[in-house]
């Protein structure tokens, strides 16, 4: 097609090689640190190979193809809506983004290292804080600069509220209640959005994504009170990680369809 673009497919290619090599290089070198049983609690039982836990580990590799298919569509202008082009580059990073959520949190699942448990937390923040700062920025009539510091803002404010070490009930750690905090937030923001106007998205993509999210919770909580067999390559919380990555290219299906209502 005459108006492909390849850059976003080549960028994102390049961070996927790049971040899953780096994984795999961290993984046999033990450069994320001792196995400190973080992540265990993910039903999985730890293995002795390179993978602590396979299925928790590859499972991740949802994100990788989602973000793919992302800027496989972010090269095509004519699909982008009339609003995401007034952000340039952010099509680019979202799908950058969503690759990043797979070595991340396979550096956790695959080490149980405490420095992986970190990357972990750290790229559920990224992925929180986009979603948040794109519709907070859009309710505000603000521009991609106002974005990348808000996004910086969120995942700054993400990483001190998982400073708090304590277990929670439900979703364990502080982390994840930021995370989620910035999710309803993102959802609110674009629920307003789409009756406040003058631009209407296509909300069967916002319905599908929240459904989505919505089953995958319910499965990752199933995994931690009772659907849990250890032994087993069939793990909740691998279904958790391949939902979100369906749930995350959804979203930005729903982005990409912001036109001028008529």
């Amino acid at each position: 097609m005459p108006d492909r673009s390849l850059r976003p497919l080549a960028v994102t290619s390049a961070v996927a090689v790049g971040s899953v090599a780096l994984l795999a290089l961290a993984v046999g070198q033990g450069w994320l640190g001792a196995d400190v049983g973080r992540g265990d609690g993910f039903c999985e039982a730890a293995r002795d190979g390179r993978l602590a836990q396979p299925a928790n580990s590859l499972s991740n590799l949802g994100f990788v193809v989602a973000g793919l298919a992302i800027a496989f569509r972010a090269g095509l202008p004519s699909t982008l809506g009339e609003v995401l082009p007034r952000y340039p580059g952010l099509p680019t990073a979202y799908a950058c983004v969503v690759v990043l959520l797979g070595p991340g949190s396979a550096a956790m699942h695959a080490t149980q290292a405490q420095l992986g448990g970190d990357l972990d937390q750290l790229s559920m923040y990224l992925m929180a804080s986009f979603a948040a700062a794109y519709a907070i920025v859009r309710w505000m009539h603000q521009g991609v600069a106002s974005f990348a510091q808000l996004f910086l803002l969120l995942v700054a404010g993400c990483q001190l509220v998982g400073l708090y070490d304590r277990e929670l009930p439900v979703v364990l750690f502080a982390g994840n209640v930021a995370f989620g905090v910035l999710l309803v937030t993102a959802v609110t923001i674009e629920l307003l959005l789409w009756r406040r106007g003058p631009t209407r998205t296509n909300m069967r993509y916002g319905v599908a994504a929240l459904a989505v999210m919505l089953v995958a919770f319910a499965i990752w909580n199933a995994g931690q009170h009772g659907l849990c067999d250890p032994a087993s390559l069939l793990q909740a919380h691998a279904a958790w990680h391949l939902l979100c990555a369906v749930a995350a290219y959804l979203l930005f299906r729903l982005w990409a369809s912001e036109r001028t209502r008529i």
